[in-house]
């Protein structure tokens, strides 16, 4: 069930700032920034300040959307993470930072504002459902474009964007387009594997959505167009020769499931096995790669230091465990966590690490909830986003991943998009309660 827009209609205009936050987040290469600016030149970092200036300015007019809900939880949970990234900011510069920790650090907070920005207009600007629909359907078709690049850097084993260095007013830093044995790891528009692995796997979520409701028209048949996305991203997820990509891949279609009718359960089942099945036999030596990775997982270097880095934390937490280092001022020249969760721990303490699950859970439950008060279409945007969540949380303990742009700033708008829902929702009872409410004024006035 929708709810009205407030005075000024927000809703068809917020869809389209944040269209424009996705295509500078996912179309434009994350090496690239403008001149002179350096880490805070990301054009989507600079629109996330954009957004958080006109939802400023739209609230200080009187801008506010109707909802049923009382509390929003995901407005809660994102303001205790912002004020315990402020908290641990001021304590770690009243102790005194090396001069090469003060720009990280002030950066990390231009950032925060950005994720804010994002969260913010999804979440009180998108008016209805359609206005959802509508932005998940680009983000789903921006996804498979992602991917659709990726599966082409793999197969031809170029990065193909040496092009972007050329355009005028922006600079191309390095991107970490490598290989794993005789495999290329692609990176999209991405600047390393793990990156690009969180946009593909992460929004499978809404990929296998879309394909199974027909692009999230309900009633409607699938049609043939929205599998591609998903297929595309299952595709070059198992290519991808990245153990944390399988993993999300398996925790994303298995998310996904409980949302979808048994008879897409089977063809997704299935599917998955075919594409599995293929593409060892059309990539020779996929299969025994992929195996090798899981059964040397324990003499790997990479996993053998992320475990080495699990031991450490205590050791880096020590000097402040609720406030943690501060945001932004762990540098990799200390140590290189590989697991955001471990690094936010050592950067943000113990409150800071709970305040960003907080997130997490405060966004997916109440798309959990949103999808028990609004019609199917709702209903299906809504166990999606939560999906997408729970592959995000997943995705996160395998790299440091608010230290790249794109699964960022996935994470606070997927957040936004399951707050704008549960506003929209119904709560129950609540048609009943409008009722009554109905009843007492039309009496009170006679």
């Amino acid at each position: 069930m929708e709810t009205g827009h407030p005075s000024g209609e927000s809703g068809p205009r917020a869809s389209g700032m944040l269209t424009v936050y996705l295509l500078l987040l996912l179309v434009v290469p994350s090496n690239l920034t403008v001149v002179g600016l350096g880490s805070y030149g990301r054009p989507s970092m600079l629109w996330g300040l954009v957004l958080l200036g006109w939802w400023v300015l739209w609230r200080l007019q009187g801008g506010v959307m109707h909802s049923a809900r009382h509390h929003q939880w995901t407005r809660i949970a994102m303001s205790l993470l912002v004020m315990v990234i402020l908290v641990s900011f001021a304590h770690a510069m009243l102790r005194g930072q090396p001069a090469d920790q003060i720009s990280p650090a002030l950066s990390a907070l231009v950032r925060t504002a950005s994720w804010s920005g994002v969260l913010l207009v999804a979440m009180d600007g998108l008016g209805g459902v359609d206005d959802v629909v509508r932005l998940v359907r680009r983000l789903v078709v921006l996804t498979g474009l992602v991917a659709a690049l990726g599966l082409a850097q793999f197969l031809t084993q170029r990065p193909m964007l040496s092009w972007t260095a050329l355009l005028p007013g922006f600079e191309a830093g390095a991107d970490d387009f490598a290989s794993r044995g005789v495999f290329a790891r692609a990176v999209g528009t991405a600047t390393h594997p793990l990156e690009f692995a969180a946009v593909v796997v992460g929004m499978l979520p809404m990929a296998v959505t879309a394909a199974t409701t027909g692009g999230f028209r309900g009633g409607r048949p699938p049609r043939i167009r929205w599998w591609i996305p998903a297929a595309v991203a299952v595709v070059v997820a198992l290519v991808s020769v990245s153990r944390s990509a399988i993993i999300g891949l398996v925790v994303a279609i298995l998310a996904s499931m409980p949302g979808m009718p048994v008879r897409a359960r089977r063809i997704m089942g299935v599917s998955a096995v075919l594409a599995a099945a293929g593409v060892a036999v059309a990539v020779p030596g996929m299969a025994s790669t992929v195996i090798g990775l899981f059964s040397g997982a324990s003499e790997d270097p990479s996993t053998v230091s992320r475990t080495a880095a699990l031991e450490r934390v205590p050791e880096f937490l020590s000097a402040s465990p609720l406030l943690g280092a501060g945001f932004g001022t762990f540098l990799p020249r200390y140590y290189i966590f590989d697991n955001q969760w471990a690094l936010t721990l050592v950067e943000l303490g113990v409150t800071g690490a709970v305040a960003l699950a907080g997130v997490f859970a405060a966004a997916g439950w109440s798309a959990v909830v949103a999808a028990r008060g609004l019609d199917p279409t709702g209903a299906s945007v809504a166990r999606a986003a939560a999906a997408c969540l729970l592959t995000l949380a997943v995705l996160y303990a395998f790299f440091d991943a608010l230290g790249f742009p794109m699964p960022a700033g996935l994470l606070f708008l997927v957040a936004g998009v399951c707050a704008a829902l549960y506003r929209m929702s119904t709560p129950p009872g609540g048609s009943r309660r409008r009722d009554v409410d109905m009843n007492l004024h039309v009496r009170d006035s006679t």
